[in-house]
């Protein structure tokens, strides 16, 4: 892709996520994300009514009169996105190919991070760690991250989402917020995704195209795994063909949820022909 056609589509991509991060994710944003808790700002003298319970006795005791710790709450977070760049994300059969999506969705969540005032990092991931981008505030800063979701080419076509996380667990030492955003082709990812939602507050975006979910009757397919390029002839004439494979769909899917709900994880599956806006909202209402 040339700069031009670049910069036009960085451009549009801004104009769209920009507007729905300011008019309709700035207060479910806020709300869903607080921070870590309260932090110490400072000291002041007792006043009668205070809270004898936030009485500072070093201080009190130094000035042999009662002094008071005073809290503010911590607002700015650390955003961490774990994207997804392996090859099963060049998939789309409606509205949308997968990486699209994954890339919109990643920007909104971003322009939303620095309207906070927090920091944002992302790790891109196929079976091998692809690119780290330290946290960080600021436009400049999320122009980059859209232009490189939108022009980076992988080493690797196939997905570890353990090997993510473990980065992720190494390399931010401060409790966070990550959203892991994939289509989650891997699901055997449950030790690092238990380890990390231990020290993280971690989210889960599965993104997927509906044609995934069933095999349409259209007779003899060659279908090719994008990811390891094994190719295979499939009867989808065959009613016990279609049915298999919805039963394997539904299995995944069903294993899926097990899991996040096992470990106490949100989590949302967004269709490309979906609005994902609105599964963003209740995902973040659900939060609050």
């Amino acid at each position: 892709m040339d700069t031009t056609e670049l910069l036009k589509k960085v451009r549009r991509i801004e104009i769209k996520t920009r507007g729905l991060s300011q008019h309709i994710f700035a207060g479910e944003y806020h709300s869903a994300f607080k921070g870590k808790g309260m932090a110490f700002s400072e000291v002041r003298e007792y006043q009668y009514g205070d809270d004898i319970r936030s009485i500072d006795w070093n201080v009190t005791a130094r000035f042999n009169h009662p002094y008071m710790k005073i809290f503010e709450e911590e607002r700015e977070l650390t955003v961490m996105l774990l994207i997804d760049v392996s090859a099963s994300r060049d998939f789309g059969t409606h509205t949308n190919l997968k990486k699209n999506l994954i890339t919109e969705i990643a920007a909104v969540l971003s322009f939303s991070a620095i309207s906070n005032n927090d920091k944002i990092g992302v790790i891109f991931f196929s079976d091998i760690i692809e690119k780290f981008i330290p946290p960080k505030k600021g436009s400049q800063h999320i122009l980059r991250i859209i232009r490189e979701m939108i022009d980076f080419e992988p080493k690797r076509k196939e997905t570890n989402i353990s090997i993510a996380l473990q980065y992720m667990i190494n390399a931010i030492k401060k409790r966070s917020t990550v959203f892991l955003i994939s289509d989650c082709m891997d699901d055997k990812f449950e030790d690092a995704l238990k380890i990390s939602s231990r020290k993280h507050d971690l989210i889960v975006l599965k993104v997927y195209d509906k044609r995934e979910t069933e095999l349409p009757k259209v007779g003899l397919i060659n279908m090719v795994d994008s990811e390891t390029g094994k190719l295979i002839w499939v009867d989808s004439d065959n009613k016990a063909v279609r049915d298999h494979y919805s039963a394997y769909w539904q299995k995944h899917i069903k294993g899926l949820q097990d899991m996040f709900k096992r470990h106490g994880i949100d989590y949302a599956e967004i269709a490309t022909d979906s609005d994902y806006v609105k599964h963003l909202m209740k995902l973040f209402k659900k939060r609050v």
